[in-house]
Parts: structure tokens; sequence; C-alpha cells
């Protein structure tokens, strides 16, 4: 790679399927302020793309992610930026779980701190066999607390307590047993694999699938009465959409539906 490439690459296919690679593979693909940056300006984008339909997180090289740039941070030791730095870390994440598409994570490789996190946040993860995941800031001194957030929304508690505390990594076979990522295979499949998923998603109807991720996440953070009142109401008004009158009658014709192209 040379030195003026892109540090984060963006295509777009015909059917609306986004792909942003991390590419600084010389530096393990780092969440430097530059990154998250673009990572942020590139979701804003993908999020006014009414044609979006999925978005693949991957990278370049080796590694996925090794979190954030600890020779970025060390260079200036001041709370007031540490603070501005996590804020626009933590501002890049709920983005990604307030696009109105699924966001698959492609994990080629080491995902650590604010890489695991990343992988967290997305909503699919499918991870090469060598991938390994770690939470090991606190190798460093550094608890790795924002990360924590999505982790334990993904794992066990006692699970994500054990990789928080210790540093140590896990594989991506038991990163699969424990709900950290959805689909594990050779190096050589990945792309195969993530095709299977997105296949999938883009046989359903976009706007039931924004409605759906939207009171997912709304749903897991209130108490289960709110819940049911929150999916109740958004299941009233999917089942008032089109998308929902046209699959409903399709099935009791006996056909398949048929979905329009931007529905």
């Amino acid at each position: 790679m040379t030195t003026d490439a892109p540090i984060l690459l963006h295509t777009r296919d015909a059917r609306g399927v986004h792909t942003l690679t991390l590419n600084t593979p010389q530096s393990f693909n780092v969440l430097s302020e530059a990154m998250l940056a673009a990572l942020s300006a590139k979701l804003d984008d993908i999020a006014a793309d009414e044609g979006a339909r999925v978005l693949v997180i991957g990278a370049a090289g080796k590694a996925f992610c090794a979190g954030h740039n600890l020779k970025e941070m060390r260079a200036r030791p001041e709370l007031a930026y540490y603070q501005q730095l996590f804020a626009q870390c933590s501002r890049m994440m709920l983005q990604i779980q307030r696009l109105p598409v699924p966001v698959i994570a492609r994990v080629q490789g080491l995902a650590t701190a604010a890489g695991c996190q990343l992988v967290a946040q997305c909503d699919l993860a499918v991870a090469a066999q060598e991938a390994r995941f770690g939470v090991n800031g606190i190798d460093v001194g550094l608890f790795c607390a924002t990360p924590s957030v999505p982790l334990v929304r993904n794992v066990p508690t006692k699970v994500a307590m054990e990789m928080l505390l210790t540093g140590e990594f896990i594989s991506a076979e038991e990163a699969r047993l424990r709900g950290l990522v959805n689909r594990v295979v050779p190096a050589d499949a990945l792309d195969a694999e993530i095709e299977r998923l997105v296949s999938a998603i883009l046989a359903k109807p976009r706007a039931a699938i924004a409605m759906g991720k939207a009171v997912f996440y709304q749903h897991r953070e209130t108490g289960i009465e709110a819940a049911y009142q929150l999916a109740g109401q958004t299941m009233a008004c999917n089942m008032m959409h089109e998308v929902a009158q046209e699959g409903v009658q399709a099935f009791i014709e006996k056909r398949p539906p048929a979905w329009r192209a931007s529905a």
C-alpha cells in the first residue's frame, strides 16, 4: 500500500451492498482519530442512501483492527482529549446501530480492544478460523470500559468479565460459541459465507428490516413491559405496511411475494 492510499476504502454494488474496508494494515487498522472520522463520514453517507441494503465492514492485511492508536493517545496526556476521543468512538459505534440496514463484520484476523468492540457493535459477524478476539487493554493498565458496552450485550456477563479482567484472547470458534460471531469458516471461504448472509437479507423487504432493526435495539434497553408495548406497536405499523400486506396475501395464496425493489 502506498502512503497516499485512502485509509478507508468504500464500494457499493448495484444491489445496494456497501463495503467499508479499513486500509491501514501496516498499523493493524487501528482506530486513529482520522479513521474514526472517516468511518463516521461514510456511515452518514450510507444512512442517506435510500437504496442501501447491507453494509459489510472488513479490513486489509492480517489484522481486522487492533483498537485505538496508543501512540496517538500517549502523545496527548490530557483528560479533555481522552474524553473527546472516546466520545468520538462511541458516536461512531452508535451510528452503526442506528443505520437502517444490517451491518456485517468481516473478520479475517485479530480483533482486539476497540477492534473487538467494532465486531460486537455490528449486527452480524463472520470470522475466519484464524481470527482471534480480545479486550486486552488491561495489559497496559487500561480497562476496556467502552468495548465492554457492546461486548456484554453479545456474550454472557461472566464470559465478558473474564475477557476484560484477564486480557486473554479467544479463538474464532470460542467467539462463535459465546455469541460474539455468527459463523466461522476457513479464510478462503469468508467472502462466500458473507455473500450467503447478504443474499438472504436482500431477499427480504428493506422496510421491514429497517423497522425490525430499530425496534430490536430499542426494546433491548427497556424493561419487559415497555419492550412489549414498543414491539407490539412496531408490529402493528409493520403489518400496515405494503410489504407485510403483500407477504401475508402471498402466503394465503400460496405464491412467492411480489415485493417492489425499493420496499
